[in-house]
């Protein structure tokens, strides 16, 4: 069961509306990086989960992932203004301006409907959660990108928060993967000689380089 508290998992402002902004701010709205991408799969994956610590981290953190969104739309809803006016958006989606009625679509920053095609399950843990490891890496890029990218000091304290959230999400997930690192995909399948082969295959290789010399550890497995 879901319950609603109607007030945001952290507040959102702008100094002044920035319709191109909220075009590209889109991305973590419909993105294949974004909030609800983010929400789906940690929800989607803890259909199988048996450990009941890690099921509960999932569900929590798709749970915040869903506020995330929320703060996003708020944001982006508050940055496109009240004019319909496509000539503010001279790259990015417009689908906003000629379909939504300004409201802020399951789309991304170039106007492509979100897909759950974004989603990744394996019903694996551990390859679903360095899926997830990487997932919230490659979100926290994505909105360093966006504080780069716009000079407005509330939308920064925002994007601020979020890249925060990312990253203790990452280090919940990988808790996680300790935890659970020698069960599933890392234990079905015994070593052989193969796991401690090296190809260089460009050659010369730098002479530096410790790869060619290194013997390369092994999984453990039982």
């Amino acid at each position: 069961m879901f319950q609603y508290e109607k007030k945001l998992f952290h507040p959102v402002a702008v100094e002044k509306p920035n319709p191109q902004y909220a075009a590209l701010l889109q991305e973590q709205l419909g993105g294949a990086n974004g909030e609800l991408k983010a929400a789906m799969q940690y929800m989607s994956q803890s259909f199988r989960i048996k450990d009941p610590a890690i099921k509960d981290l999932f569900l929590d953190i798709a749970a915040e992932e869903l506020s995330h969104m929320e703060m996003v739309v708020q944001t982006i809803h508050l940055l496109n203004g009240h004019d319909v006016d496509v000539r503010k958006v001279p790259a990015g989606e417009i689908e906003s301006r000629v379909l939504l009625g300004l409201n802020p679509g399951l789309i991304n920053a170039s106007g492509y409907s979100w897909t759950g095609d974004y989603v990744t399950v394996t019903g694996d843990l551990c390859a679903d959660l360095l899926s997830n490891i990487a997932s919230e890496q490659r979100a926290k890029v994505v909105y360093e990108y966006l504080y780069r990218q716009i000079a407005d000091r509330k939308i920064r304290e925002t994007i601020d928060f979020l890249l925060n959230r990312e990253e203790a999400h990452n280090a919940m997930f990988r808790e996680a993967f300790n935890k659970v690192q020698d069960t599933g995909s890392n234990h079905d399948f015994g070593t052989t000689k193969a796991v401690k082969m090296y190809f260089s295959m460009s050659e010369p290789s730098p002479s530096d380089s410790p790869f060619p010399h290194t013997k390369v550890t092994p999984p453990l497995f039982d």
